[in-house]
This record gives structure tokens, C-alpha cells and sequence, in this order.
């Protein structure tokens, strides 16, 4: 059991290594986020994956919409900033660590993803130095508690990849309650000023949650998105498991926190939810 456990390689420097001091700061976070109730139970996330200095009160908006819910699993999905490998990976047993404690991989649910789609594989290599899916868990552990959940790195981002994942997640996670986290950031390193149109576009993509268009804005550089894949994942995700409606919750780049506009990275919170009979759609 020991070697299957991830442990955290970002306590102490991405977020707080001291875990009174990591659950305050969350819940600082949360405690600020302003969100009205959804029309519905929330299906998908997009949530950012910098430092919580830059990125937790973004990230704090979609998590405050899932606080207090209990889902059969969470299925957290980021990419891989470190091994260049085809498809996505999934760690399939054990767990992830924070100093929280140790969020356990729901088994059954990894391997079952795993058997779905040959796309999808068990490399442990991807996981081993990457944040985007660690950073998730705190908040996570903080709103929900305790809960099972899949980790999974995705190395190709294209559109063929993203449907193959979300198609797999999906049968995989056929008559459970599971929510899917994309993790993402936006544009990095340009001014303040190319960033807000940058990441506007991705903003307004997601808004109408047009995955197409957004995977072809990334593929043709119109937009950028370092976690574009596992955002139209969750996407994809939603929309085939009749999550129709859309929230935008917050968006701020890092010139929004530290003052400097020079060479800011964009921060994106939006839900995905199912609505309620006589819903009015997207929001």
C-alpha cells in the first residue's frame, strides 16, 4: 500500500506544508467566494492550477458551488507540464497525499476507466513531479471531505484524445455520482492587456460550451490553455452525461494579484451542471 501512495511534491512551496495552516487558508478562500446557487447539481469544474496565492481564490468559486456534497467518486483531471507520452494516465490504486492526509483512489473506478479505452494507461511516470492534479485536493478535502477519487494526467490534448477520455469516464462511471475536475490555466506570459483577449476567448468558448471550437482556438492558437485537454474533457464529460447547463463563476490573471501586467498567467473558475425541470439553460 505504502508504494502505491503519491506524495505531495508541491507542500510548502505551490500551497501550505502545515496542514492547520493549508485547511485556514482554504477556508479563507471559500469563505470570500460569492456564489448563487446553480440550478442544479454541479457535473463538471474548471479550476486553476497555479500557486494559492495567484489561483485560490479563483479556484475557491467552483469549490464553494460543491461544498457540503457527497459524490460516489471525484475524477480529477490534469496535464502533464513534465513527460512529453501519447494519451492519458491513470494512477490506479492507493493514493494521493496532501497534508490533509491521503485521498484514496477509488480502485474500481480507475481500473474500470482503465478497460475502457486504450487511450488511457497506468504509467505511474506522469503523476510522479505534476501539480495540476495535486493542487486540486486541498480545496477538495476541505469542501467534500471525505471522498474517493481517479487521477488522471493527460499527455495529448487533442480532440480525439479528449473524447476518448470523457467516452471512457463516462461508461466507467455509468449509475454512480461523479464529478470531473479539469485542471487548467489559461494564457501565460504575456501582457495584461493580450492576456484578457486571450483568455476571453477561452472564457466565451466555455460560456457556450462549445468544446469544438474551443479544442480548434487551441490547436490554432487564437487561445491558449496549458490544460486545454482536461477543460474540454470535462466539457465533453458533462455535456454526454445531460449537464446542459453552464456557469462562468470567476475569471483574474496573476496582474489582478500582484500588480504587475507585464507577464500575467489567466485564471479560469466555471461549473457545469444539470438543470433542474423547467430550467432556463445556460447561464
Amino acid at each position: 500500500m505504502e508504494k502505491d501512495i503519491r506524495r505531495s511534491v508541491i507542500a510548502g512551496t505551490w500551497y501550505p506544508g502545515d496542514p492547520a495552516a493549508l485547511r485556514g487558508e482554504v477556508r479563507r478562500y471559500l469563505d470570500s467566494a460569492a456564489v448563487q446557487p446553480l440550478g442544479g447539481p454541479v457535473v463538471g469544474l474548471v479550476s486553476p492550477h497555479a500557486g494559492y496565492l495567484y489561483s485560490g481564490p479563483i479556484a475557491a468559486h467552483g469549490y464553494r458551488l460543491v461544498e457540503g456534497r457527497r459524490y460516489d467518486a471525484v475524477v480529477v483531471i490534469g496535464p502533464s507540464h513534465r513527460v512529453l507520452f501519447r494519451g492519458a494516465s491513470v494512477w490506479p490504486s492507493g493514493g494521493y497525499e496532501t497534508p490533509l492526509g491521503v485521498v484514496p483512489v477509488d480502485r474500481e473506478l480507475a481500473a474500470a476507466i482503465l478497460a475502457s479505452d486504450p487511450v488511457v494507461n497506468s504509467d505511474p511516470k506522469p503523476h510522479a513531479a505534476e501539480h495540476s492534479v495535486e493542487i486540486q485536493l486541498p480545496f477538495l478535502q476541505v469542501a467534500l471531505g471525505s471522498f474517493a477519487f481517479v487521477p488522471i494526467v493527460m499527455g495529448t490534448q487533442d480532440l480525439r484524445t479528449c473524447e476518448a477520455l470523457a467516452d471512457a469516464v463516462l461508461r466507467a462511471s455509468k449509475g454512480r455520482d461523479v464529478l470531473v475536475v479539469g485542471s487548467s490555466d489559461l494564457s501565460h506570459f504575456h501582457s495584461y492587456e493580450q492576456a484578457r483577449r486571450l483568455d476571453g476567448a477561452v472564457v466565451d468558448l466555455v460560456r457556450k460550451r462549445d468544446f469544438r471550437g474551443l479544442a480548434r482556438g487551441l490547436e490554432d492558437g487564437s487561445c491558449e490553455a496549458c490544460g486545454g485537454g482536461p477543460v474540454v474533457t470535462a466539457m465533453l464529460f458533462a455535456d454526454r452525461a445531460g449537464a446542459r447547463g453552464v456557469r462562468v463563476l470567476r475569471y483574474a490573471n496573476s496582474g489582478d494579484v500582484t500588480g504587475d501586467r507585464h507577464r500575467v498567467v489567466g485564471y479560469l473558475s466555471a461549473a457545469f451542471y444539470r438543470e433542474a425541470a423547467g430550467g432556463k439553460g445556460a447561464e
